[in-house]
């Protein structure tokens, strides 16, 4: 039988430059993205945490700029470093910034400052990944004119970084279980681990927000999902620094890991959903789409090739490889807001019927327990922070 799941997803509003909250070695992974230096949209938040940061922007001193912004932002991953347990990644989502200052136009390279600084402190630093958002926009270039030397090559793409502290996880025999649950189908792996990533679009969210979407400047859920899956496993600790609205937490949530989020600015500090509701039912359409993505995997590739040689425990679908028979996906079920700053996720699952040819996922959701299967009275469900 699959483990018992419960998740805890806790919202810290204050500094994440000393996570006092947070113990030492206590986190399995990190998934953020910081305010990016030498952003336009950045330029008050980073001012107002150093003033000399506006008089280097007023006097036209860009890389003194460039240097303070990441000065704030140092402290920050050497919590990374301590909080993370042996074995821990950290996945970085950042852009390198191009602007201009007294009329020269110039790349700032954000991810090379922090890749720098993430070594000096005893990462290990592995491949990133290359995010390249999708557009059509015939004029895309930068400069003007067809002539030689007069425009400049497009910035299309930002970083994952992904760091390690220490060397590879050792999994004890109490977390086998869950790390063979955790396993991601073999064409989920051929796309997730590939070093550069097409298919996610910088715009879409799991829920969209109202407030604070053009000061978040929020990665999408997909990334932070998919990052989740990538590099932790169930009942994991996921640490977001950088909070915003929520994407991780959701996320998390989604994953069936647990979360903490570090949020300053007051105005982001609450999720990115207007109620528990939305919340549960973007997340269940989202788990379900992701087993009906396998089940159409299953039937392209036997139409073509011939059967898979393994079965799922679980579902009874056939999958590529050995490690995927004990996947099993939790669904979250019940969201109850513990304390004002709080959240407990309980999980069921999703039912099917067995049939390769002609079964599918069942609407409904089979609860593995019975986590009192209702959703929060009315008066808690107006938002989850």
């Amino acid at each position: 039988m699959p483990t018992e799941l419960q998740t805890r997803h806790r919202l810290l509003r204050a500094d994440a430059r000393r996570m006092a909250a947070v113990a030492d070695a206590s986190v399995n992974l990190v998934v953020t993205s910081p305010p990016y230096p030498m952003i336009a949209m950045w330029d008050g938040l980073f001012g107002d945490l150093d003033p000399e940061i506006a008089r280097s922007l007023a006097d036209g001193r860009p890389q003194e700029m460039f240097a303070r912004m990441h000065g704030l932002l140092d402290p920050v991953w050497d919590e990374v470093y301590r909080v993370l347990r042996p074995g821990g990644f950290a996945c970085i989502n950042i852009g390198d910034a191009v602007r201009s200052f007294n009329g020269e136009f110039g790349l700032y390279a954000n991810h090379v400052r922090i890749l720098d600084h993430l070594q000096r402190i005893g990462f290990t630093c592995l491949p990133a990944i290359l995010w390249r958002k999708p557009t059509n926009a015939p004029t895309k270039f930068m400069g003007s004119g067809m002539l030689p030397a007069g425009a400049y090559v497009t910035l299309e793409h930002e970083y994952i970084l992904i760091v390690r502290k220490g060397g590879k996880r050792r999994f004890p025999p109490d977390e086998q279980p869950r790390r063979r649950e955790s396993a991601i189908f073999w064409e989920e792996r051929n796309t997730f681990f590939s070093d550069v990533w097409t298919d996610i679009r910088g715009s879409r969210q799991l829920l969209e927000a109202s407030a604070g979407r053009d000061r978040s400047a929020a990665f999408p859920f997909e990334l932070a999902y998919r990052l989740i899956l990538m590099y932790a496993i169930k009942g994991d600790m996921v640490l977001d620094p950088f909070w915003g609205t929520g994407t991780t937490t959701l996320a998390a949530s989604a994953a069936g890991r647990s979360s903490i989020g570090y949020e300053i600015d007051q105005a982001l500090g609450r999720l990115a959903a207007d109620n528990v509701q939305a919340a549960l039912a973007g997340m269940q359409n989202l788990l379900q789409a992701r087993l009906e993505a396998h089940l159409q995997f299953a039937r392209d590739w036997e139409a073509r090739k011939g059967p898979l040689k393994y079965r799922n425990q679980h579902y009874g679908f056939r999958v590529m490889t050995r490690q995927e028979q004990e996947i099993f996906i939790d669904v979250p079920s019940v969201l109850t807001l513990a304390t004002d700053d709080e959240i407990v996720c309980e999980y069921g699952g999703i039912s099917f019927d067995g049939s390769d040819e002609t079964g599918g996922l069942a609407g409904n959701q089979a609860m593995r327990s019975d986590p009192a299967q209702r959703l929060p009275g009315p008066d808690r469900q107006l938002k989850l922070f």
